[in-house]
């Protein structure tokens, strides 16, 4: 059995823009406290991950992905509110696509269709 992950963290400067960001995007709710926003993603699913050697920059990062319906729509939607596409969407063997976007504040995040 393994160890899941079971929390994500998102560092930011304006928590209160940061937060608007996400929760806006991703229909995410949010409870504000001291210092943070405790994010409610509204899913049952867990979270896999990989290790990836890219051969270029960058070499050391950590990213988590958020699944979406319509990749091109959501970036469009990420642009329109500060965001900036970073990659993609880019093709995966699988059928589905993935993306990164960074948030206002600069943090990369990724996106993956549901397939």
């Amino acid at each position: 059995m393994g160890n899941p992950v079971v929390h994500f963290e998102i560092g930011c400067r304006d928590l209160e823009g940061t937060t608007a960001f996400y929760t806006g995007i991703f229909e995410w709710a949010a409870t504000t406290m001291p210092m943070a926003s405790l994010l409610n993603t509204n899913s049952t699913k867990g979270a896999t991950g990989h290790i990836t050697a890219l051969g270029h920059e960058p070499h050391q990062y950590v990213l988590f992905y958020i699944e979406v319906e319509d990749i091109t729509q959501k970036l469009a939607q990420i642009e329109a509110a500060g965001g900036k596409k970073v990659i993609g969407p880019v093709p995966l063997p699988d059928g589905k696509k993935f993306a990164w976007f960074s948030d206002p504040g600069g943090n990369t995040v990724g996106l993956i269709t549901k397939g």
